[in-house]
């Protein structure tokens, strides 16, 4: 099958991985930075140029999106899929879940658990606001922030009251959540492709932080989710479209807790905590999806 990825660097882990997987399996493949990719969009059809070329043909596109270019990236996905290539995750999907906002609210309306969340803007509310959350820790975050880059903890009212200032004056986007004390600094990631999870891993801060990322210096370690985390985060994934997912959670005393579902996660360190090859399971889930798709297409036509 003649396969896309985009991405904006051929040379990062996740692409190269992805690529090797597709090429072991007898795909054509080619990277492709959504960023050179330009659009005609008419009533009589949809066109695609790169670097100076059409392009089309693509059965499958497997996103790497960047939260950078989640604008016009998934302009380029959607146009994608207007010409009839699949993906695993489509462009409003992709946007559902780069808005943590949007995001935790989708989730809660389907009675996904998750810590619990405040938002405000006006600042004659932010007293209000921060009690109908509860007392600190907080948790502070950028709405669209990365990697536990905009993410902060505050262990008393007034750190959180001028965080939150700071931040208003800063026109940012934020929200306010609970500190889950009984996590204790880790946090389970869980790597859904189609209705399964295919590979985990516990994700442990680095001591004098409470963010587990592995770009803050986190350790990981294999780890089997329970059915209950497991069904958490497949049922989390479908809830926001996404067919390949990293589901991040937290174990406390009421159960799995989503903290965010990442559009586009990374392979690096679920595959080098658990040895197993998750870029072949995307590939083999794409290509197995596309064709189906192909083949239920062909039969309506036939049947026609």
């Amino acid at each position: 099958m003649k396969l896309a990825i985009l991405s904006r660097n051929s040379k990062l882990y996740s692409t190269r991985r992805l690529v090797e997987a597709a090429r072991e399996r007898g795909h054509s493949v080619r990277v492709l930075d959504p960023l050179r990719c330009y659009l005609r969009i008419a009533s009589d059809g949809f066109a695609m140029h790169y670097k100076g070329k059409p392009i089309a043909g693509y059965g499958a596109v497997v996103p790497r999106i960047g939260a950078s270019v989640t604008r016009y990236g998934c302009a380029v996905l959607r146009q994608f899929e207007l010409m009839g290539s699949y993906t695993p995750n489509s462009a409003a999907a992709i946007a559902r879940a780069r808005d943590k906002l949007r995001c935790h609210q989708v989730l809660a309306a389907e009675g996904i658990g998750l810590p619990t969340t405040v938002f405000g803007d006006n600042p004659d509310d932010t007293a209000d606001l921060l009690a109908m959350l509860g007392p600190p820790p907080h948790v502070i975050k950028l709405n669209e922030g990365t990697q536990g880059a905009g993410v902060m903890l505050t262990e008393k009212l007034s750190a959180s009251r001028a965080a939150i200032e700071t931040l208003r004056g800063l026109y940012a986007h934020f929200l306010v959540q609970e500190f889950i004390a009984e996590a204790k600094g880790a946090d389970l990631r869980c790597f859904v492709v189609g209705e399964k999870v295919v590979a985990a891993m516990r994700r442990q801060a680095p001591k004098g932080d409470f963010r587990s990322n592995l770009h803050r210096g986190g350790t990981a370690r294999p780890v089997r989710p329970t059915r209950a985390e497991a069904e958490t985060a497949v049922r989390a994934a479908r809830i926001l479209g996404l067919r390949v997912a990293g589901v991040d959670m937290l174990r406390s005393r009421r159960g799995p807790l989503v903290l965010e579902v990442n559009s586009s996660p990374g392979l690096e360190g679920i595959e080098t905590a658990t040895g197993i090859d998750v870029a072949g399971a995307v590939i083999d889930h794409v290509v197995a999806m596309a064709t189906s798709r192909k083949r239920a297409a062909n039969a309506v036509l036939t049947d026609s």
